[in-house]
């Protein structure tokens, strides 16, 4: 879970996501206000950056702490937010430990539950459509960050793009690998304190830089 200033929420999120998954890496990218010492008290593992690095960063930071386990059999990347539903994610682990993927992608556009914004929805069908032209990959929903990604898999992946263009980078690296994959239909929950930070907006944004600014 990669942790930015996210103090006003990140304890109930984690409250909520450890009943399920008692195991919790939370990366601190370089927060200003308590979030490393709330996930700490959440009884969360917490491993800081002493200064913000971005979100593929943390993401990466996480993938080498959890490849240290040698029990870890699965990782589940989940915003630090409350964006994400514990339900969906533990739905997905379960398909990698029945054997049916390696890798199970979240996308909020298998059913009807998530409302997105009409601009939104456009950019991130144009993101998916670009990402099928370059990777192969046949994604309803490419800038989801709610995966799950088995031992195997994880350990070939590399990121390098510290900002938001890791989400693209994950997808090329899997290309590249080419994992038994699945979508999971996940819904996300834009919660008033995510729109108060502008998020939704920010990484729309993001996503339009990444297709048009390489």
């Amino acid at each position: 879970m990669p942790v930015y200033n996210e103090a006003a929420v990140v304890g109930e999120v984690l409250r909520e996501l450890r009943r399920t998954f008692p195991h919790v890496v939370c990366v601190d990218d370089g927060s200003s206000d308590d979030s490393a010492r709330i996930c700490a008290e959440a009884g969360a593992v917490v491993v800081q950056h002493p200064i913000n690095l971005g979100q593929g960063a943390a993401l990466q930071t996480g993938f080498e702490y959890a490849l240290q386990d040698p029990d870890m059999d699965c990782v589940v990347t989940f915003d630090s937010d409350g964006q994400h539903r514990v339900v969906d994610a533990w739905d997905m682990v379960q398909r990698i430990r029945s054997g049916e993927a390696e890798v199970v992608l979240g996308s909020r556009f298998l059913d009807r539950r998530t409302q997105v914004s009409a601009l939104k929805r456009v950019v991130l069908r144009t993101a998916a459509f670009f990402s099928r032209l370059s990777t192969g990959m046949d994604l309803s929903d490419a800038h989801n960050g709610l995966r799950a990604i088995d031992r195997g898999t994880l350990s070939r992946i590399r990121l390098t793009q510290n900002r938001m263009a890791h989400a693209s980078e994950i997808v090329n690296q899997l290309a590249d690998i080419q994992p038994r994959w699945v979508e999971h239909p996940v819904q996300i929950i834009y919660t008033d304190y995510s729109k108060s930070k502008g998020q939704s907006l920010l990484n729309g944004v993001n996503i339009l830089a990444e297709l048009f600014v390489k």
